[in-house]
């Protein structure tokens, strides 16, 4: 039974999506857009977008917290200097998932996330 077991294992261990995770969120924020599977951009998006909640804060404690689970020190420094202002005025909805349809190999679903337009 799955009692309190939120999300997908996309056939992982928890280390191994934790890590996933870290560099698909750490490439999201550097090129602002990535092409995946449908079912990991559903589990960067909350992901991603705590971290940009984090950046609007922009307080010390906030940017060790980030820093947690964002790889590079420059992709870090973008967060907080760049998208963290962005959307400085927007509550939540910071990404946006477009459906591709099925890769040809094995039939996944795959889906483009990106940063929504900011205010700039």
């Amino acid at each position: 039974m799955r009692h309190r077991r939120k999300g997908r294992q996309l056939s992982r261990t928890r280390s191994h999506k934790r890590a996933m995770l870290r560099n698909m969120a750490t490439s999201l924020l550097q090129q602002e857009r990535i092409r995946t599977t449908e079912a990991k951009a559903k589990e960067l998006r909350p992901f991603v977008e705590r971290l940009i909640t984090l950046s609007r804060r922009g307080d010390l404690a906030s940017r060790r917290r980030a820093g947690r689970f964002v790889a590079d020190r420059d992709v870090l420094t973008k967060l907080f200097d760049e998208i963290g202002p962005r959307f400085r005025d927007r509550n939540g909805g910071y990404t946006r998932i477009l459906k591709l349809g099925a890769r040809s190999g094995d039939g996944a679903e795959l889906a483009i996330i990106e940063l929504v337009e900011g205010e700039s």
